[in-house]
């Protein structure tokens, strides 16, 4: 796809607890044939490295992003195969960045997952690296934006920082797994969790069975 014909989603990691949930993101908008813009905030890669034991490293990010991607949630490696081809990966601090500009076309943005200060940041308005910039220019447009917040428990400062959010036309979006899909393995409830920022962003995927009115249906496979 050449540029002039690419409009991606962008695709921020903070660094809040919940990797796995990003990796299952950024596979499903593969899948789907989706353009992908990653920004992975400084934060995040000390997450990235403590739960899964991988380096993200802006001078060899494909490499690092494929071996991410490969993974399971329970950090096995090779679970996955994910064509990163259509990945562009920009530096969380190079705030004159594509996506830093509201005349840069993409389709919205993804903060998979995202911590209570990329909240606060992103409520205020501080754009203080290019994840939160983007994510305000993403509103200034009118764009989509879903915020996947990982934490427990929420204090007030928090919640209101998500009311902002949702004012603002965000979707807000815990990372709340459900059980209802029948989930038999930790991937199930990532998968679950990552399936649901996908419908938030109107993206088509198989991620997770969904409810269809019968009791103990998840039971009968």
């Amino acid at each position: 796809m050449t540029d002039a014909n690419r409009n991606p989603w962008v695709v921020g990691v903070s660094g809040a607890s919940g990797t796995p949930y990003a990796a299952a993101v950024l596979r499903g908008l593969l899948d789907a044939g989706e353009s992908v813009d990653l920004v992975v905030s400084r934060a995040s890669r000390l997450t990235l490295l403590d739960e899964t034991g991988i380096a993200f490293r802006d001078a060899h990010w494909r490499d690092d992003l494929r071996d991410w991607l490969g993974r399971g949630a329970d950090g096995k490696p090779d679970a996955f195969r994910a064509d990163v081809t259509d990945v562009r990966h920009w530096a969380a601090g190079d705030l004159a960045a594509g996506p830093s500009s509201g005349s840069y076309p993409v389709k919205g943005m993804l903060i998979v997952p995202a911590s209570t200060a990329c909240v606060a940041g992103v409520a205020l308005g501080l754009s203080k690296d290019l994840l939160q910039r983007t994510a305000s220019v993403t509103l200034k447009e009118r764009r989509k934006l879903v915020v996947a917040v990982r934490e427990t428990p929420l204090n007030g400062q928090t919640l209101r920082h998500l009311v902002a959010l949702d004012e603002a036309g965000a979707v807000v979006l815990p990372a709340s797994p459900a059980f209802y899909s029948g989930a038999t393995h930790i991937q199930d409830l990532v998968d679950f969790v990552a399936g649901r920022v996908l419908d938030a962003a109107g993206v088509p995927h198989r991620l997770y069975r969904r409810w269809e009115g019968e009791l103990g249906g998840s039971r009968a496979d």
